[in-house]
């Protein structure tokens, strides 16, 4: 028999985007990542909107402008409303201290604001590679930047990046390092925040066996947060919500 473990754990768990109407969600969920504001920012009046309709207490985490992480190849632009303008071409992504990567910045900060977010999560691409040049380019940026109090910065490297260059990073310039922890686990426990995409893929359905995983790592880590991204994101995450109450 599985042993059911300490009931009501500590962790805030939600979903990467609105995938249920949000009536509902705010009845399900205490926290939730807004997706819209990584392939372009909504309106004030939308984000207000959102704000105004959750209870207290309610949190929210952004993900940052796709203009601040990735180049202007990336797939990810088709989404843009306004198409990207032919100047900004080679001169957006990958942290570069550019005026139109500094007025994305600026777009994100406003959005974040407005939903009064706890985070702003910079997610690179696996083209972001730990080169030289993209390190000194974080660096550059992420010591340059408006950070404004209390706002945290989380950051999800994807690809091969070295375990001790990511802790140095993260220490160094005050990031949360953010994992799917199916896959890697976090190297700032103190600052847990987990994005589930999928063991196998977007399509993947976590078995139990993971999510019992999944409840034995944040067991450990104080106030922990767990995000799920796969297409069936709601279903886990309820699953999950219901092992850590003991079922």
């Amino acid at each position: 028999m599985t042993d059911p473990g300490p009931p009501g754990l500590a962790a805030r768990v939600g979903l990467c985007g609105w995938t249920v109407a949000m009536s509902t969600y705010v009845q399900r969920f205490p926290v939730l990542e807004v997706q819209h504001t990584f392939y372009e920012p909504p309106g004030e009046a939308l984000l207000r909107r959102w704000r105004a309709s959750v209870p207290d207490g309610f949190e929210f985490t952004v993900k940052a402008w796709q203009v601040i992480t990735h180049d202007s190849s990336s797939p990810t632009y088709r989404r843009l409303k306004t198409p990207l303008p032919a100047e900004h071409r080679g001169q957006v992504g990958s942290f570069r201290t550019t005026p139109a990567v500094l007025q994305g910045w600026a777009r994100t900060l406003e959005s974040a604001s407005v939903l009064r977010a706890s985070a702003v999560l910079l997610q690179c691409p696996k083209s972001f590679r730990p080169t030289d040049e993209n390190v000194q380019r974080m660096r550059r940026f992420l010591t340059t930047v408006e950070r404004p109090a209390p706002l945290r910065l989380l950051w999800e490297p994807r690809g091969e990046w070295p375990t001790a260059l990511v802790a140095e990073l993260c220490r160094e310039l005050r990031l949360a390092h953010v994992t799917d922890p199916m896959q890697v686990e976090t190297v700032t426990p103190e600052q847990t925040y987990y994005r589930l995409h999928g063991t196998t893929g977007i399509r993947h359905v976590h078995t139990d066996e993971e999510l019992h995983r999944l409840r034995a790592l944040v067991a450990g880590h104080p106030e922990p947060y767990v995000l799920f991204n796969n297409l069936s994101r709601a279903r886990d995450a309820e699953r999950f919500l219901a092992l850590l109450d003991g079922g």
